[in-house]
């Protein structure tokens, strides 16, 4: 039965020795460090367990039924094990023990101290793991760039006193009015305080594209492009508004279309 702690390690003993398993139960017991100790009494229930659970450390007997150490270990990837200690009366199983990239290898009978110095080589290796994943959350972090960065989602519309959010997704297309810009939704206008060269930087490229120096559609409110002359098309929104692609702009939606007019 597991141990449970609020925060910790979480430990796997894999033995089909009910006293061996026992023995390292104890062990662990009095480790402040481990939160939950899990059994497995054989290599296909260990798999499972690692599969299902993911402990932090495994205890693993070499001989097992269903399947050895080794095998538990190629059944899961290498890549997929938590970190492991090999435990077996037999050290000529050791070469093969480190070859799987084993934490340390217990041979039985082993003394508190032995296993102290294990638990002690788990927390080193728990501390180092710990910061290369504290340093790939914050690159990850870095490379995300700041909230500011990511396209409008929502618009906060401010109107007699009380404010409305305005799902981006919703805009058929903005128009420039003065300083201001006036969104369209679903044949209503609204006026956003902000000024177009502002809102269409911030606004998703994928769905939102320039057609004119006072224009921004939504491309999926396009229904159909009319040609007009000289390269410029008229655009039929789906609110039944028109608006114009200029030839200045004209090359913008061929870009995001990947095909010309």
């Amino acid at each position: 039965m597991p141990l449970s702690a609020p925060e910790g390690l979480s430990v796997m003993v894999a033995d089909d020795e009910a006293p061996a398993r026992q023995r390292i139960i104890d062990l662990l017991s009095r480790d402040s460090k481990v939160a939950a100790i899990i059994e497995a009494s054989d290599g296909l229930r260990a798999v499972k367990i690692i599969q299902n659970r993911r402990p932090d450390l495994v205890f693993l007997d070499v001989q097992m039924p269903e399947r050895n150490g080794l095998e538990v270990i190629a059944e899961v990837g290498a890549e997929h094990m938590p970190l492991t200690v090999f435990v077996t009366a037999y050290d000529e199983h050791a070469i093969h023990a480190f070859e799987a990239n084993a934490l340390d290898y217990l041979l039985k009978p082993f003394s508190d101290e032995r296993f102290e110095v294990t638990m002690a080589r788990a927390s080193i290796r728990m501390d180092e793991r710990s910061l290369r994943e504290f340093g790939r959350r914050i690159l990850r972090m870095i490379s995300a760039g700041p909230a500011g960065d990511l396209p409008l989602d929502r618009l906060v519309v401010k109107s007699g006193g009380s404010t409305r959010f305005v799902r981006v997704a919703d805009i058929d297309w903005i128009e420039a009015a003065g300083v201001y810009a006036n969104l369209h939704i679903g044949g209503k206008e609204v006026l956003y305080r902000a000024a177009l060269n502002e809102l269409v930087e911030r606004l998703d490229p994928v769905r939102f594209v320039r057609v004119h120096r006072s224009a921004i559609v939504n491309i999926e409110s396009i229904v159909r492009l009319a040609p007009i002359s000289h390269g410029e098309f008229e655009v039929l929104l789906k609110d039944g508004s028109r608006s114009r692609i200029s030839r200045t702009y004209r090359s913008q939606l061929e870009k995001r279309l990947g095909q010309s007019l």
